[in-house]
């Protein structure tokens, strides 16, 4: 990324947050609900009373923590050509995740099952501006929750060949869902805590609260190693104070607290700084996004972020319920507001809709048309003498055109990017093929993509050693849900 990124704020407003964070964990702190993660805390040096669960930092360890944090690193997936460099001016971007809800290909809304969420990821495969699995793009309810995370990782790492992500819904899936990382990878536990290979989101319970299952997979991936990106779920009016200021300095306390706990568990070990500040509909209480507020809050998001030196996730996310203007215009200031603020880590980059509720075949179509385009507009403009085209204007001269000139012959195919479902017909030709929509396009592309998916080819001797760890552990009755 060659632009710019947008500074909402000045660098002593930054430095007025930061200095709010610290006031937030040092003088009220944090509720952490996990005993093992206050016994960290205080062997690290914290204040902790164990009758309220509460974890008070002081500046010394929270700045002290935060520096040891990794700028920038790689993420590898078992097809090494799909490995991805967080940090630094990288961007990747991710599916849709943890929708309760998909619309299927018949334009029905349903609730998660194994069919539709294999049919999202055999879409995401097929679309190479997604590089990241980064969650169930829609939850295979159908699948019993005690052994959920075994089939639906196999699923997500025979169907594809890009990286996944760990839910951290207890510690045994924590540790499931890296053995399956590792097989499939085709390496041995000490390559596996070397090289990060398998990511996992920590919601706090905003405000300031950290539960078990969060600090347990905290716990768990940074003892190996893997990537945590700590991402406080802010709704200014509801979870966060209703200024954007006060938000914002409840996310960053929320963050640095998440991020404190996994360098003092293991030093150094990889960290995302997560942004999710929006607003609610202050009359029905719903979370709103795509709105000016949450543009704002994840510049300023970024800009945190690159105080810390720490890679920056963010999403790409609306609140529309169809596959209309709004989804549109709320998506691409979602967009705007990520990729200006020097997002690192898109999550939720192409399929979300309604607020989180429902996943889309034909949104993450659209979507994946918006974040080529934000690719190509990144892309640097080459200035040289060949590009400057002067003999060209000459020979084309006064009055003329270029269409024919040897210049733009030699490069009209790839000059341009043409979105996808783009209709640049002229009115009467558009009429004449039955006015199509932009919707009708994306559920005819859908259809397309999905009959010519092909699974990638993954060694069958792993494969067989990856379904045989499923088995075994279903067999066994994977993880207890009686809680």
């Amino acid at each position: 990324m060659r632009l710019n990124h947008t500074e909402v704020v000045s660098a002593d407003e930054i430095e007025s947050i930061h200095e709010a964070s610290i006031e937030i964990l040092e003088r009220i702190g944090m509720e952490f609900n996990c005993p093992e993660s206050r016994s960290i805390m205080r062997e690290a040096g914290a204040d902790v009373n164990e009758s309220t669960m509460r974890v008070r930092f002081s500046r010394e360890l929270v700045e002290s923590s935060v520096a040891k944090a990794p700028s920038e690193y790689t993420l590898h997936s078992w097809n090494p050509a799909k490995n991805v460099r967080i940090g630094g001016r990288w961007m990747a971007f991710s599916t849709v995740a943890s929708t309760p809800h998909y619309v299927d290909r018949n334009g029905v809304r349903k609730a998660g099952d194994r069919e539709g969420f294999r049919d999202l990821l055999k879409l995401a495969q097929m679309l190479d501006i997604i590089h990241y699995i980064g969650g169930y793009p829609v939850e295979p309810v159908d699948l019993h929750a005690s052994v959920r995370h075994l089939e639906a990782s196999y699923d997500m790492l025979t169907m594809t060949d890009k990286g996944i992500h760990c839910y951290s819904l207890g510690r045994q899936r924590n540790r499931d869902v890296m053995e399956m990382v590792r097989i499939a990878r085709g390496v041995d536990q000490a390559t596996l805590d070397r090289e990060p290979s398998v990511i996992t989101v920590i919601n706090t319970n905003s405000p300031l609260k950290l539960d078990i299952p969060m600090a347990q997979g905290v716990i768990e991936f940074a003892q190996h190693n893997q990537p945590v990106v700590i991402t406080p779920f802010t709704l200014a009016g509801a979870m966060a104070p209703i200024t954007l200021a006060g938000a914002l300095a409840q996310q960053n306390a929320e963050a640095l607290a998440g991020i404190t706990l996994i360098q003092c568990v293991n030093p150094g070990a990889p960290a995302m700084y997560g942004g999710f500040t929006s607003n609610v509909d202050m009359q029905s209480g719903s979370p709103a996004f795509g709105t000016p507020e949450y543009v704002r809050t994840a510049m300023v998001g970024g800009q945190l972020a690159r105080r810390y030196g720490i890679p920056f996730r963010s999403s790409n996310v609306c609140a529309a319920n169809a596959l209309d203007a709004q989804a549109a215009y709320e998506s691409v200031f979602s967009l705007w507001g990520a990729i200006m603020g020097g997002v690192n880590f898109l999550m939720h980059g192409a399929g979300w809709m309604e607020g989180g509720l429902h996943a889309s075949l034909e949104k993450m179509l659209l979507d994946a048309d918006l974040l080529q385009m934000v690719a190509k507009m990144l892309e640097p403009v080459v200035v040289d003498k060949d590009t400057l085209a002067v003999d060209t204007i000459e020979e084309v001269g006064p009055g003329g055109h270029f269409f024919g000139t040897a210049h733009t012959q030699s490069r009209f195919r790839d000059a341009f990017y043409r979105p996808i479902l783009s209709d640049w017909r002229n009115y009467e030709s558009w009429e004449e093929a039955g006015r199509p929509t932009a919707d009708q396009k994306a559920h005819r592309l859908v259809d397309q993509y999905l009959d010519a998916y092909q699974e990638p080819v993954m060694d069958p001797a792993v494969k067989a050693e990856l379904r045989a760890f499923v088995d075994r552990r279903v067999a066994e009755g994977g993880v207890p849900t009686d809680f």
